[in-house]
């Protein structure tokens, strides 16, 4: 499963920089990357993992802008198609699991 934030936030003010910076920065800190500006990703490994992201998630929120939150499935996650660019090498986009014992 992954949880997808996708956020739009005012820069315009010298404190709505330092909020955006101070998000980004927790979003980081939960896990997630960059799949583009304003929208970030972070791989959870099943529905209650990704309420403890939203969790995270809503601690870190700036008081203004826009802020969304969508979960996918793997399935779905991998099937997307990148029109133009591509997906970076250090990121898993496949909805195969990995078990080590």
């Amino acid at each position: 499963m992954r949880s997808l934030v996708l956020f739009d936030l005012p820069v315009e003010k010298a404190a709505q920089r330092r909020a955006y910076t101070a998000f980004v920065k927790g979003l980081k800190k939960a896990g997630f990357y960059m799949l583009q500006e304003s929208v970030y990703v972070k791989m959870d490994i099943d529905g209650q993992a990704a309420e403890l992201t939203k969790g995270k998630v809503n601690k870190i929120l700036p008081k203004e802008g826009f802020v969304a939150m969508l979960r996918i499935t793997e399935k779905q996650f991998s099937s997307m198609d990148f029109l133009v660019g591509g997906c970076a090498g250090d990121v898993l986009s496949n909805d195969e699991r990995i078990v080590e014992l």
